[in-house]
């Protein structure tokens, strides 16, 4: 037997997707399971051996036609029985099609029934803490009948070497390992998922005093002025506590280093996501035009908190759609003061910091 996943999209949702690869392996063994992403997400995948290959949409297929033509008849030389296509757009529909697969199954959506054998209709609402992204990722597995225990928790493999790496990173710069190392994710993937700057600066001197700790900053090295802003924020007491240059190189450093931290707080992203994966506790601070239910996973109250402004002030969404609410982003960010904050990181940290 030979399955297809294909899960064109960025790293959180390539690492989610990655737990159909687990499940279909403990439910076939024997089958060859292919994965398909974008080549840029591939770091989180190393190790894991729920898959035989990796097949990867490259800049090249996007590019030319002719490179995209030819990776759709490699896809079709190798005679899929089974395709699931959780990304489900353009790219995808094609090499659904062309796979030729006896089964093809997706999330179902006016129109697009010609396309697949099984559909699923996506979840609105989320059962258990797992979250709505992952539930409506198993879903996907329903068609198929498994007669398994489903595996839910998508995971990061860390090798002895990466891990050593860290550790010689972290002596080197005067680390002290038997304190409690906190990340922040300073930063997000925009300006409309970034909490205000001097707001940030603030929670980071909150964190601070909470006890004798050692903080590192995960951010883009594009984005170094703002990292700058944040730290020179901060008061000279939280300073001396930030390790500002101790920075992955790579997706793969940061997996590294963040294995080496004891939680993570911040801004929404692909670095909670790998820290979770990480098994790292985490406190998310989710934008206000974000619908947290996604994305806030496994969340328990203790080990995994996400906090969103429409809990604290639901009035100031009333009457407005997501896409009013992520136009005014920053009046809403400016709602979203540390004050607001800070009850539940104290609560965190407290428990983490022990």
């Amino acid at each position: 037997m030979k399955i297809l996943v294909i899960q064109q999209k960025m790293i959180g949702d390539v690492l989610v997707s990655s737990i159909l690869c687990d499940n279909l392996r403990k439910a076939y063994p024997k089958a060859q399971i292919d994965y398909m992403v974008y080549e840029s997400t591939i770091a989180v995948l190393q190790g894991n051996t729920s898959f035989d290959n990796l097949i990867l949409f490259q800049e090249k297929h996007q590019n030319s036609k002719w490179e995209y033509f030819k990776l759709l008849k490699s896809i079709r030389a190798e005679k899929y029985d089974i395709v699931i296509d959780a990304y489900s757009k353009l790219e995808s529909w094609l090499v659904v099609l062309f796979s030729g697969a006896k089964q093809k199954i997706s999330y179902w959506k006016k129109g697009r029934d010609f396309l697949y054998t099984d559909t699923v209709k996506r979840k609105k609402t989320s059962n258990t803490n797992l979250g709505l992204i992952i539930e409506q990722r198993l879903a996907l597995l329903n068609p198929l009948h498994l007669d398994i225990e489903l595996e839910t928790f998508p995971r990061i493999y860390v090798t002895q070497e990466e891990n050593n790496f860290a550790a010689s990173l972290f002596e080197s710069h005067g680390i002290d390992q038997s304190k409690k190392t906190i990340m922040v994710s300073i930063i997000g993937s925009s300006p409309d998922k970034t909490y205000p700057l001097q707001y940030m600066s603030k929670l980071i001197d909150f964190i601070a005093d909470k006890g004798d700790v050692n903080i590192l900053f995960n951010y883009f090295p594009k984005q170094i002025e703002e990292a700058k802003t944040i730290y020179d924020g901060c008061k000279e007491s939280t300073k001396q506590k930030i390790y500002f240059s101790v920075l992955g190189k790579s997706i793969r450093e940061f997996i590294a280093i963040m294995n080496q931290c004891n939680i993570i707080i911040g801004n929404d992203g692909g670095a909670i996501n790998m820290a979770k994966a990480l098994e790292k506790p985490s406190l998310i601070i989710f934008s206000p035009w974000i619908d947290k239910k996604g994305w806030a996973t496994f969340e328990d109250g203790i080990n995994h908190v996400s906090l969103h402004l429409k809990e604290f002030k639901p009035n100031l969404f009333e009457g407005k759609t997501p896409k009013i609410v992520k136009k005014e982003t920053v009046s809403f960010y400016t709602e979203f003061t540390p004050e607001l904050i800070y009850p539940a990181l104290n609560t965190f940290l407290e428990t983490h910091l022990k």
